[in-house]
């Protein structure tokens, strides 16, 4: 039996794809929670040995090991044929979402999110305007994406939500509003049965 073991933190949205890809797929696994605010040199000696930035989300797959959110969430895919990797066109669905998604929503986001946590320190004049114009466009780009369908895959959520909900879970910390087609789609995903709190995803 494939044994599964996901570092992360709640505060990580990175993470939380991941945990929450593994909730949808009902694919049995075990978390372990690392201090993420803490000096990447304290971090447990196995973490760091697998993980090469120190970052999290870190999967191990038996022994092997995965990083980067959304190599890990095509590798779930294609492995167990889930969430979009059930076919051709699922997984060319959700590489298409993927790649928009940290290429534009899921670079903006996070850096808003972290611009106010640290009330603008180190960020260049200019730069939150930049984002928040961006995140803009993004919002009409989302409408697009989703089209009429309840998830961005279709009738049931795949990779591709899993992704796009890493961040706008949290909309109101990064000082953003959603647009109605969003604050709909994110009250689909809360109400998603499989859905969690991140703390409850990763637990001290």
């Amino acid at each position: 039996m494939t044994e599964l073991l996901l570092y992360g933190h709640p505060d990580s949205g990175h993470a939380c794809k991941i945990a929450l890809a593994l909730s949808l797929a009902e694919l049995p696994h075990r978390t372990r929670w690392i201090d993420i605010w803490a000096d990447p040199a304290t971090r447990p000696a196995d973490f760091l040995a697998a993980s090469p930035f120190a970052e999290v989300p870190l999967l191990m797959i038996d022994s092997d090991a995965y990083v980067q959110s959304g190599a890990i969430l095509l590798e779930l895919a294609t492995r167990f044929r889930c969430l979009g990797g059930e076919s051709a066109d699922g997984l060319r669905r959700g590489r298409e979402l993927l790649m928009w998604e940290a290429n534009r929503i899921g670079m903006c986001l996070p850096q808003l999110k972290e611009a106010r946590r640290v009330n603008g320190q180190g960020f260049p004049p200019g730069a939150l305007d930049w984002l928040r114009m961006r995140y803009d466009v993004d919002c009409s780009r989302f409408a697009v994406l989703l089209g009429a369908s309840p998830f961005f895959h279709g009738d049931r959520p795949g990779i591709g939500d899993c992704a796009i909900w890493g961040y706008t879970q949290w909309l109101d910390a990064a000082g953003v509003d959603s647009t109605p087609v969003m604050a709909d789609w994110l009250a689909r995903m809360r109400a998603l049965p499989e859905m969690k709190p991140p703390a409850d995803f990763f637990q001290a």
